[in-house]
């Protein structure tokens, strides 16, 4: 996937400027695509010279006036357009599951600290997750019914939920295994 077909998105659900559409990033979307300021800014120039975005001053008050970015016609089109396109399964390219491997090479227990970081961060994005989840979707400021587009938003969080889960109890498989390994005696790992 292109960024442009993730900025197409999130300007879809909301108008918004570089800097919001940035901070939507780093709230949600960016947990299934990430891009920086920059990469961000650079492509809603482009994407506005090519036609695809409509943009208007804002005017705001001690301040300069901000770009608000909508959808025109050109990236709706583009967007359905890739929408129709059929997109290859991914593969899974781990740089920590080579490692545990590997760590059959080596020192088990010496893994166990970087496989403890991962599982932490992992618990973090899940933490996040589930409190979007609920302020977004079904605590109770969320709206009721959810139309269309939330319900495909709230579809793609349950599977950042699922995904957070299951890695998680990978990564306290691979602890357990790595502390069971580390017990036994060098001349027994391998």
């Amino acid at each position: 996937m292109a960024l442009e077909h993730a900025i197409l998105v999130s300007l879809l659900e909301k108008p918004g400027s570089g800097y919001e559409l940035a901070r939507r990033f780093e709230r949600s979307i960016g947990y299934f695509w990430t891009a920086t300021h920059q990469q961000i800014y650079r492509v809603l120039k482009r994407m506005e010279g090519d036609g695809m975005l409509a943009v208007r001053e804002v005017p705001q008050q001690g301040r300069p006036d901000k770009k608000e970015y909508s959808v025109a016609a050109p990236g709706r089109a583009a967007l359905s357009q890739w929408l129709h396109e059929p997109v290859e399964p991914e593969s899974l390219r781990h740089d920590l599951a080579v490692k545990i491997r590997g760590a059959a090479f080596d020192d088990p227990a010496a893994l166990v600290r970087e496989v403890e970081r991962h599982r932490q961060a992992h618990a973090d994005r899940l933490a996040h997750y589930l409190a979007g989840q609920v302020r977004d979707f079904t605590g109770p400021e969320a709206p009721a019914p959810l139309d269309a587009g939330q319900e495909l938003q709230h579809v793609v969080l349950r599977g950042g939920i699922a995904y957070e889960r299951m890695t998680i109890a990978w990564l306290d498989d691979v602890l357990a295994t790595l502390h069971r390994l580390a017990e036994r005696p060098p001349h027994a790992r391998g």
